[in-house]
């Protein structure tokens, strides 16, 4: 065989035998990664719901590889556990599993803790009791509570303190995680939960309102679950305040949240400030008390806030005062905001007894990135004023932008079927 085609062919049996060891190593390596469990219907009939709680940790040495985790792992030098205890720790919850499944989130939600913080994540796993008989998993969530508190306990002997722990839980865990708080009798240094329409932490943050999150079907019919139609529909609304965590820990965009009394006041643009924070609006995330400076800590402070349909949920807040000259008869307008993509309308009612009104907007753009505003009478034939006319109209973003002023349009009518529109010429200065 000539020379060079020994040379070629020892190459490529180097290159072979490299590859086999990539291979091999990944193959170990993923053998040794922990993953959170699941479980069958078959396995429940044969088992039932018996007490399982197991850890997975993730740090930034192994964010792509989870070890399982005791808290002899702390102890055990054999174990080279990535746990560090003078490291602040995140504790990730899940809730009720319907059909058994792994919560394909916690990985992405750790991940994404770890790229905003150097902190330890541990996943609380207790798939086998959480799964199924909804009637039978809300009984064993105080036990799960207590599994947690012994293990924080044995971690506080390694060196921890409670005032770095911040559990994070989501739907049913956001119980355990307030139980396992009551057990430290609040001393624990944070608590996030997630998926709870009532207020119980220093300040409550309500989502489009805390009910229908917009982008999730109206309707159960509308679920891709076949053969959960119901879980599909409930699904998205309720784990939509998951999605919007992890994308303020992305830091896709601010979100904040205005202090109001109830959505409605907060829709009729009465509150449209943060004074009461010290002019400092809280926000999503992990600042520290959520960005809130004053002193002593609210308790119960409901907050709101709009979100967009999708991914990475970011909206601005604008304030829509109209005025109107008086009606004859009721009217129904459409307004929709405009960048190079069309806006989506948003519709509201005017009254003949009324001819000022003020209604929140929201668009995922600044006001200065805004084109175009547009109104349209909608109103139906026979029943509805064919003629509006606006005496004014203005758009303001709130918290309002220091030195930023409203857009205003003046004296102009809106027939029914002939729709109005106005552009914006404004540059932004950033």
């Amino acid at each position: 065989m000539p020379r060079e085609y020994k040379a070629i062919l020892l190459l490529a049996l180097t290159a072979c035998v490299a590859s086999l060891a990539v291979a091999a190593e990944g193959q170990k390596r993923d053998e040794e990664c922990a993953e959170l469990s699941n479980t069958t219907w078959r396995e429940y009939r044969q088992h039932g719901a018996k007490l399982r709680v197991q850890y997975l940790l993730l740090t930034r040495k192994n964010e792509d590889c989870a070890q399982a985790f005791t808290h002899q792992s702390v102890a055990d030098s054999q174990q080279a556990s990535n746990f560090v205890a003078s490291r602040p720790t995140k504790v990730i919850i899940h809730g009720y599993r319907a059909l058994g499944s792994t919560p394909s989130w916690a990985k992405d939600l750790a991940q994404a803790l770890l790229r905003v913080q150097d902190v330890n994540v541990l996943v609380v796993d207790w798939i086998y009791s959480a799964s199924f008989a909804y009637n039978v998993v809300v009984q064993s969530y105080k036990e799960v509570a207590v599994e947690i508190s012994v293990l924080i306990s044995q971690l506080q002997k390694q060196g921890c303190k409670l005032e770095d722990f911040h559990l994070i839980g989501i739907s049913l865990g956001a119980h355990v995680a307030g139980f396992v708080g009551t057990l430290f009798e609040g001393k624990i240094g944070r608590i996030t939960d997630f998926g709870i329409s009532i207020p119980i932490g220093h300040v409550d943050f309500f989502l489009n309102g805390g009910q229908d999150q917009t982008g999730c079907a109206r309707s159960r019919f509308a679920s891709i679950l076949v053969y959960f139609p119901v879980y599909g529909y409930v699904i998205c609304d309720h784990m939509r305040a998951l999605h919007v965590y992890m994308s303020a820990l992305n830091a896709s965009c601010p979100l904040l949240g205005i202090p109001c009394s109830s959505f409605d006041d907060f829709l009729r643009g009465r509150c449209r400030d943060c004074n009461a924070f010290g002019g400092e609006c809280p926000t999503i995330g992990l600042s520290k008390n959520s960005g809130i400076t004053v002193s002593p800590l609210p308790r119960e402070q409901k907050l709101f806030l709009l979100t967009s349909s999708s991914q990475p949920f970011c909206a601005r807040h604008f304030l829509l005062h109209l005025e109107v000259s008086p009606l004859d008869k009721s009217a129904e307008l459409e307004v929709a905001l405009k960048t190079d993509n069309a806006g989506k309308g948003q519709r509201f009612r005017l009254q003949t007894g009324t001819t000022v009104y003020r209604m929140v907007l929201s668009h995922p753009v600044m006001l200065c990135e805004i084109h175009s505003i547009e109104l349209k009478n909608t109103g139906s034939r026979f029943y509805r004023q064919f003629n509006v006319h606006v005496k004014t109209v203005c758009l303001s973003e709130f918290p309002t932008p220091r030195g930023e002023r409203p857009l205003c349009v003046n004296n102009f009518n809106v027939r029914r079927g002939a729709p109005w529109s106005h552009d914006f010429v404004q540059v932004c200065d950033f």
